[in-house]
C-alpha cells in the first residue's frame, strides 16, 4: 500500500458569534497570544492564535457563527506536512483521485489546499513558506508550477509587503511574546 506523505494535525479553526469575547478566553484561559487579525474573505473578522513559536496560529477564531443550531462551527481541519514536495503530492494524489478542491493559496507564510471532507468540514493541507507577512492574506496558486516557480512567484507577490520577515525572525519575536 502507498502511503501519502506526513501530514500532522497543528491547528482548529471554527467560527464563533463574539470574537472578542473568545480571544479573549483563549488568550487569558490557555495562554495563547494573538498573533494576527484582520478581515476575513468570508465576511466578518478573523483572529489566528498561537502558544508555540514554531506554529503561527494553533487556534483559527471566524466571526459569523449564527445562532441556528445547524450551522456546523468547524472553519477548518488543518494537517501540516513536511515541505512543499509533500504539499505537490497531496495535490496530484486529490487530483488523481478526483476530489474536490475548495482552493490552492499561499499565504505568503504557507501554502494551502483547501478541501471538503465528505461530511462537508473544510480540511486544509499546508506547509510554511521562509516568510511571514501579516494575515489574513491569500491568494491563489497552481500546485503543478515546479517548486522554484511557486517560491519565486510567492515571493513576489509578498516582497513589497511591508510587515515581512524571514520566519526565524518572526518565530523570534513572538517567542518574546509567548514567554515574557
Amino acid at each position: 500500500m502507498n502511503r501519502p506523505p506526513n501530514a500532522q494535525l497543528t491547528h482548529f479553526g471554527f467560527f464563533c458569534q463574539n470574537l472578542d469575547q473568545m480571544v479573549e478566553f483563549y488568550t487569558k484561559t490557555f495562554g495563547l497570544v494573538l498573533t494576527d487579525r484582520g478581515d476575513y474573505y468570508l465576511g466578518g473578522e478573523i483572529a489566528f492564535l498561537s502558544r508555540s513559536p514554531e506554529e503561527h496560529h494553533q487556534i483559527v477564531l471566524a466571526s459569523g457563527r449564527p445562532n441556528e443550531l445547524n450551522f456546523n462551527p468547524i472553519n477548518q481541519i488543518s494537517f501540516r506536512v513536511d515541505n512543499l514536495a509533500a504539499l505537490k503530492t497531496y495535490h496530484e494524489n486529490l487530483l488523481r483521485d478526483n476530489v474536490p478542491l475548495q482552493r490552492t493559496i499561499t499565504h505568503g507564510n504557507a501554502w494551502s489546499i483547501y478541501l471538503f471532507d465528505p461530511e462537508g468540514n473544510r480540511i486544509e493541507l499546508y506547509t510554511p513558506s521562509p516568510w511571514y507577512i501579516e494575515q489574513p492574506f491569500g491568494v491563489p496558486i497552481d500546485l503543478s508550477q515546479s517548486q522554484s516557480d511557486i517560491l519565486s512567484q510567492t515571493e513576489q507577490l509578498i516582497r513589497d509587503d511591508p510587515t515581512r520577515v524571514s520566519i526565524q525572525e518572526w518565530a523570534q519575536g513572538l517567542k518574546s511574546k509567548i514567554f515574557n
